[in-house]
């Protein structure tokens, strides 16, 4: 495999990777905004009602299960917590995808530091919940977190990227 082939397979999954970032901050926002104005009542019942049928087939399905015991402590704090949580990690995400599509150097080692510290919240959070979507969403950080600084390494390397972007 030629450098080129290799820098442009890193460039792809690069793209890939700050664009399930962008998605996945904007869905964060969302939900954020949401749980303004929906209590924890209105989310048990949607979630009970959407699971009902699969946990009526299988009482031990693990999807169905997780969503449900994901809300079964959900009170007013924890909803108002997990609101200014999930605005404050979208908006960082989607300002770091957005100096990293445009390239600007800074936006780099601050995306690297950002991810990494949302990964190191991730894992403690799951050494007291060991949720099993906490520990995916760990090592697909990890991985954004290694193309983020390969994709830094190779534009810093190339004779088109200055600093002053």
């Amino acid at each position: 495999m030629t450098v080129r082939s290799r820098n442009q397979i890193v460039h792809t999954l690069f793209d890939i990777g700050v664009i399930s970032k962008a998605v996945d901050g904007v869905l964060e926002i969302i939900g954020g905004i949401l749980l303004f104005f929906v209590n924890p009542a209105q989310i048990h019942g949607l979630l009970r009602a959407l699971t009902q049928h699969e946990l009526s087939e299988d009482p031990h399905d693990l999807i169905a299960g997780l969503i449900m015991r994901s809300v079964q402590h959900l009170s007013m704090g924890t909803e108002a917590f997990a609101a200014v949580f999930l605005l404050w990690h979208g908006a960082v995400k989607i300002g770091v995808v957005w100096a990293l599509w445009q390239k600007k150097f800074w936006a780099y080692p601050i995306a690297i530091v950002a991810f990494g510290l949302f990964l190191i919240y991730q894992v403690y959070r799951y050494s007291l919940t060991h949720s099993v979507w906490l520990l995916v969403l760990s090592f697909l950080d990890l991985f954004v977190i290694i193309l983020t600084w390969l994709e830094y390494r190779r534009l810093r390397s190339s004779h088109g990227f200055s600093q002053s972007h």
